[in-house]
C-alpha cells in the first residue's frame, strides 16, 4: 500500500528544494519591481532592518557587516550586485540570511515575500532578453501569472573572484 502523501528523502539540486515531487520551493523577494527567487534550502533566516558596519576596502557591492547571535554576517547589497540604482525612498529594506561555505551572508533586497511552491515543469532557461548582468547570477526563471520569477543562484551571487579579474 502506497501512500502518495509520504514524504520523500529531499535532495538537492542546484539549491533548490526538491522532495522528489513536482515541485520547487523559494524564498520570493521584490528588488526594484524584479520578483526573485532563492532556494529555501539555503535560507537561514529572514531579517528586518539592521546595524550595518561599513568594512574598508571591500567591494562596493558588500554594504558591511552586522551581528546576528554572535555570528559576523557579511550583508550584501543585491541591488547593486545586479547593477540597479540605489533605492531613492529611505526604507532600509529586509535581509534574507544564506549559508555559503559554513559562512552567513545577508542579502539585502527591498522586500522579503512568501515561500512559492512551483512546478519542476515550469522551469526555463534564462531568455536572451534577459539582463546580462542578471543571467550571471541566475539559474533560469519561472513565468507566474503576472510576473516572472528569476533563480538567484546564490554561490555565483557571492563570488567576487570574477568581479575582481574583470576590474583588474
Amino acid at each position: 500500500m502506497s501512500d502518495k502523501n509520504a514524504l520523500v528523502p529531499s535532495q538537492e539540486k542546484g539549491g533548490a528544494l526538491e522532495l522528489g515531487g513536482d515541485s520547487q520551493d523559494f524564498v520570493t523577494a521584490n528588488i526594484g519591481k524584479q520578483l526573485f527567487g532563492i532556494p529555501v534550502l539555503t535560507v537561514q533566516d529572514v531579517l528586518g532592518p539592521q546595524r550595518i558596519t561599513r568594512i574598508p576596502l571591500s567591494p562596493p557591492e558588500v554594504a558591511g557587516s552586522l551581528n546576528l547571535r554572535g555570528r559576523i554576517v557579511t550583508a550584501i547589497d543585491v541591488r547593486k550586485r545586479l547593477g540597479l540604482r540605489d533605492r531613492e525612498d529611505d526604507d532600509p529594506g529586509m535581509s534574507i540570511v544564506v549559508d555559503q561555505g559554513g559562512e552567513l551572508y545577508s542579502l539585502m533586497v527591498d522586500q522579503v515575500g512568501e515561500v512559492l511552491s512551483v512546478p519542476k515543469k515550469a522551469f526555463e532557461q534564462n531568455p536572451a532578453t534577459l539582463d546580462p548582468r542578471w543571467r550571471e547570477f541566475s539559474d533560469g526563471i519561472f513565468r507566474l501569472d503576472k510576473k516572472l520569477l528569476v533563480i538567484l543562484d546564490v554561490a555565483r551571487l557571492l563570488d567576487f573572484t570574477s568581479s575582481i579579474k574583470q576590474a583588474g
